[in-house]
């Protein structure tokens, strides 16, 4: 009876309000999420407060702070809201008609090869729907996912946390982009010039390329890394009159193989990789996020 009693006290509206409080923790960016006031919410953090017997949030500077209890609450939270979202949505899904926000992680990279197909797939058949792409490091996206600040992750994952599931968009491998000027004189990039060049690396708050240097380390050697940088689109103009080479996946220089760039395979092996969509598996029953991780898969069998 006093769990009942207890039960009664709630109002879904104070979860929702504290989910978004604990994802943006500031009181007044939380309103604005939700199209309420700031009064409202912080009257409502008042009785979270009462409810729960904890401060949640407690001032730090500018922000909010989550208390222990607090950061205890946040997957519990997301997957709770999402269970509810699930049983309350309509038994059918209509792209048509439909209006969501989605909000999906991936990489520059990912971006150009998902993006444009999907983008004019979703203007033609689900104009309601909108995205809000979002770009970190691989363990970023996961933690994302895994918190319910984000639907759906495009990306490498070596590791996938067993509460996640995947769906295998394609295998890539590695290539090599190097000025055409500095290719040695029989057309082939062997393995000590590519040792004795400097070259570029693309990462991402640390995460980088392991596969290559997992690749070299076995091999018992090292490149010597000029310029590492998490920017995608200025990385090719960095090799053009240079004897930079940058070590990338074929999909993201197949079309720069022209002109003072040239690309080719690097002179030692490394493991392709799988590029996959990552959700929650609380998200099963999402129809409209299975819908668009279909659009996603048809777009990358049409490119």
């Amino acid at each position: 009876m006093h769990q009942m009693n207890d039960l009664r006290r709630i109002d879904l509206n104070l979860l929702v309000i504290l989910d978004a409080l604990l994802s943006e923790q500031h009181v007044t960016r939380a309103a604005e999420r939700l199209h309420l006031s700031q009064p409202a919410v912080s009257h409502a953090l008042a009785r979270l407060r009462d409810l729960l017997g904890d401060p949640l949030l407690v001032r730090a500077g500018a922000t909010l702070a989550p208390t222990a209890r607090a950061l205890e609450l946040v997957a519990p939270l997301a997957e709770a809201l999402a269970q509810v979202q699930s049983l309350l949505a309509p038994n059918t899904f209509d792209p048509a008609s439909a209006r969501r926000t989605f909000r999906v992680a991936m990489s520059d990279y990912g971006a150009a090869i998902i993006l444009p197909d999907l983008i004019r797939t979703l203007r033609r058949e689900a104009p309601g729907i909108d995205l809000q792409i979002s770009h970190a490091s691989r363990e970023g996206m996961l933690e994302g996912v895994l918190n319910g600040d984000i639907d759906v992750a495009a990306g490498v994952f070596p590791e996938m946390p067993h509460e996640l599931r995947s769906t295998l968009l394609f295998e890539e491998r590695y290539v090599c982009l190097l000025d055409r000027q500095t290719l040695p004189a029989n057309g082939v990039l062997d393995l000590p010039t590519y040792l004795s060049r400097p070259h570029v690396l693309l990462e991402m708050r640390g995460s980088g390329t392991p596969e290559i240097e997992r690749a070299l380390t076995s091999l018992r050697e090292r490149r010597r890394v000029a310029i590492s940088l998490p920017h995608w689109n200025v990385a090719p103009q960095l090799i053009s009159g240079t004897d930079l080479i940058l070590t990338v996946s074929s999909r993201s220089v197949r079309d720069l193989g022209h002109g003072d760039l040239i690309v080719v395979p690097p002179p030692f092996h490394i493991p392709p990789f799988t590029f996959v969509l990552a959700w929650h598996k609380r998200r099963g029953g999402d129809q409209a996020l299975n819908w668009l991780n279909r659009k996603i898969e048809e777009g990358i069998v049409r490119g």
